[in-house]
């Protein structure tokens, strides 16, 4: 029986592909040749104000160096949205997308920078920052 060509690429996923709601954790891929920077940008995250419940907005940039794996996109929206009902400060999110990507990925360099829109005339922005700038890789 011939493969369906759309299951191409899927082996060893357990939310690609699939009807997932729910975060079960990070997945990876192994990087490909050449590929010394990824940057991936949400602007469709929320979390509530840990003092008054209100639902804050943000914009998630996570920017890494790979030195084995990237994060599987689908994975990632759904870690994103986990944190819809959780009350945490713009600084805490930052913290906290940092250190389950470093996790999941070990990489040579990683920095989350997270905005909260506006609330109140006011918005932030906090990064966290992960190791150093790679010299693993050849010019």
């Amino acid at each position: 029986m011939e493969k369906d060509p759309r299951e191409s690429g899927k082996e060893g996923f357990s939310q690609l592909g699939k009807d997932v709601r729910a975060f079960i954790g990070l997945e990876t891929f192994a990087r490909p040749e050449n590929v010394r920077e990824v940057r991936c940008t949400s602007d469709e995250v929320t979390a509530l104000c840990p003092v008054t419940e209100q639902p804050d907005w943000y914009t998630v940039e996570i920017c890494y160096e790979p030195k084995a794996r990237c994060i599987e996109s689908k994975s990632l929206k759904l870690y994103l949205h986990s944190f819809r009902n959780r009350g945490l400060f713009c600084e805490a999110l930052a913290s906290e997308i940092l250190a389950e990507v470093v996790k999941a990925l070990e990489p040579f360099r990683c920095e989350v920078s997270v905005e909260q829109k506006s609330r109140g005339g006011i918005s932030i922005v906090a990064t966290a920052t992960w190791g150093t700038s790679s010299t693993g890789f050849a010019e």
